[in-house]
C-alpha cells in the first residue's frame, strides 16, 4: 500500500474495475488520501464489488457514470440502488428474504456529469444527477437532482446559486467543452481557465486542427 498524503489522488480510469461503473476520459479524480479509494470507500452498495462480482444479481443493476474532469473530494459517498429493500410503504421495513425481490425499489442511474466537483464527505443519494459544472459543497447530501454549474449544499442539498448568469450557462453547454478533442482543449485552456465566454467561444469557432 502507498503512503498516502493529501496531495496525492486516485486517477479513477486507471483503479475501477467494477463493470457497472462506466468512466469517461481520463482526468476524473478522487482524493484517496483518508481511505481505502473510491471503489471500496466512495462507491456504496453496487454489485459487482469484489464481494458480488460473481453472484447472478437478482434485479437489473443501477449503473454509476462519470464524466471527465470530474473532482471528488476525500471521504465522499455516492450511494447506489442495491440496498434498497427497505419499502417505506410497508409496515415493516425490514427486508425479509421471502419477500425480497417484492421489496427492492430501483432508484435509477447515477450520473456525474463532466466538470464537477463533489466535495469533502459529500453524499449523493442513488439516482441523482450532477449537472455540467455542478458543485457540492463539503458535507452535504443530494437528493435530487443539480442543474448544470449550479452550487448545491446542504442537508438536502438546495441551490446556493449559479456559477454564472443562466445565458453564459447555455452558451458553455453548448460548446460541448468536455467532448472536444485532446488538441483543441490543450489549445483553449488558457480560455477554460477564464471567464470570457465571447473569447472562448470565439477561440472554439476559429480553432483550427
Amino acid at each position: 500500500m502507498k503512503n498516502k498524503h493529501w496531495t496525492q489522488f486516485e486517477l479513477l480510469h486507471q483503479t475501477v474495475k467494477n463493470q457497472n461503473i462506466h468512466i469517461k476520459g481520463s482526468h476524473s479524480y478522487y482524493s484517496d488520501a483518508y481511505d481505502d479509494g473510491f471503489e471500496a470507500s466512495v462507491v456504496r452498495y453496487l454489485h459487482g464489488d469484489e464481494h458480488t462480482k460473481d453472484r447472478d444479481p437478482r434485479w437489473p443493476i443501477d449503473q454509476l457514470y462519470i464524466g471527465d474532469y470530474v473532482c471528488i473530494g476525500a471521504e465522499a459517498v455516492i450511494l447506489m440502488g442495491g440496498n434498497h429493500t427497505h419499502r417505506s410503504d410497508w409496515f415493516s421495513l425490514y427486508p425479509f428474504m421471502e419477500s425480497i425481490d417484492e421489496a427492492y425499489q430501483s432508484k435509477g442511474d447515477t450520473y456525474i456529469g463532466d466538470g464537477a466537483w463533489i466535495g469533502m464527505r459529500a453524499m449523493l443519494m442513488p439516482g441523482v444527477t450532477l449537472g455540467e459544472g455542478a458543485i457540492v459543497a463539503a458535507n452535504s447530501i443530494v437528493t435530487k437532482d443539480a442543474p448544470p454549474y449550479a452550487i448545491v449544499g446542504g442537508n438536502p442539498a438546495a441551490i446556493i446559486k449559479y456559477r454564472f448568469d443562466e445565458t453564459t450557462i447555455h452558451r458553455l453547454i453548448a460548446l460541448k467543452i468536455y467532448d472536444w478533442s485532446p488538441e483543441k482543449f490543450d489549445a483553449l485552456k488558457p480560455l477554460i481557465c477564464a471567464s470570457n465566454i465571447d473569447a472562448l467561444e470565439a477561440a472554439s469557432r476559429d480553432f483550427k486542427a
